[in-house]
């Protein structure tokens, strides 16, 4: 029997990041979206999604839900069955990242949000074509539901995440590590670094995507999902 999935969405994302596969798996499995607007820190987001998932799951987080799913891992890795990492970092934030955030912050509490999210995710962050625009509005109408005082949560808990490096290195979970091939934001060799570090895991890089592959390339993303969930424990 397949275990229970818990979706947990990126930096000022919601479910609609997933949307997708909510739509094309949903009829067969059971699935969970982890809400990240539930805490100020990287491990009370964590905390909240642990108490409130199945005593037993899957778990795929993309961006900062993928920071979050590590915390989960370390808080609770028996509960966790298989895992995925999409478009994430296992690395606390530089100084000069963590420093950049700050006008960003600035921008989003004076009313500019949308040009903050525009200058984060630039349009070379995804793969070319015309079609990454529309999904640049997707990811700007989340945020602005989302709004400036969650754009500050969310940034702080970004500065001040721990690094997770000996998470992944003690991990036996079966993981797949995933990222868009152009993704400009965490690059394929964060994502090779990652997967080099755990036991038991395995890398796939997505051809014609970016920063968003569950957007940009959402069959080939989904087919991944369906096979993963069947890969043998």
């Amino acid at each position: 029997m397949v275990a229970p999935l818990v979706l947990i969405p990126g930096f000022m994302a919601d479910f609609r990041i997933f949307l997708p596969q909510i739509r094309q798996l949903s009829p067969e499995y059971s699935i969970q979206i982890a809400p990240t607007a539930r805490g100020e820190t990287i491990a009370a987001i964590a905390k909240y999604t642990i108490e409130r998932a199945p005593e037993r799951f899957a778990l795929a987080g993309t961006g900062l839900g993928g920071i979050v799913a590590m915390e989960m891992l370390a808080l609770a890795p028996r509960r966790v069955e298989r895992l995925m990492l999409i478009n994430t970092s296992c690395q606390l934030e530089l100084p000069n990242e963590a420093a950049a955030r700050e006008p960003q912050i600035v921008g989003a509490r004076s009313g500019r949000l949308k040009d903050v999210m525009r200058e984060m995710i630039p349009p070379d962050a995804l793969a070319p074509g015309t079609e990454r625009f529309d999904i640049l509005n997707v990811l700007e109408e989340m945020a602005l539901d989302l709004g400036p005082e969650e754009f500050v949560r969310q940034s702080r808990a970004m500065q001040r995440r721990f690094d997770q490096q000996a998470t992944l290195r003690r991990s036996k979970t079966p993981t797949l590590v995933v990222c868009g091939e152009y993704d400009t934001i965490y690059p394929v060799r964060r994502h090779e670094f990652m997967a080099e570090l755990m036991p038991n895991a395995a890398l796939e890089i997505i051809q014609d995507a970016g920063h968003v592959p569950t957007l940009e390339q959402p069959d080939r993303m989904t087919d991944l999902v369906r096979d993963w969930l069947h890969v043998p424990l």
